[in-house]
């Protein structure tokens, strides 16, 4: 999403927590000319997931432990 520059003035503080909290970059447009606010930190997408509601970690070794052989055939 890109942003002009009067609204990155009246949120500036709050737009770069979200950076330093998320990652994402914001861009910012001013007279034509396109910038992008990062941060200098990197973060792995994986650090960015959230947890899936619906998923409990009990689940999991079920999960590991389901037998899929009826549901596999080798490619021919």
């Amino acid at each position: 999403m890109v942003m002009t520059a009067t609204k990155l003035r009246e949120n500036v503080y709050k737009l770069l927590d979200e950076v330093a909290q998320t990652g994402v970059p914001i861009e910012v447009s001013r007279k034509g000319k396109l910038f992008l606010i990062s941060s200098t930190e990197t973060r792995s997408k994986l650090s960015r997931l959230k947890k899936h509601p619906t998923i409990k970690e009990e689940d999991l070794d079920s999960i590991v432990h389901m037998d899929w052989s009826s549901e596999w055939s080798p490619v021919l």
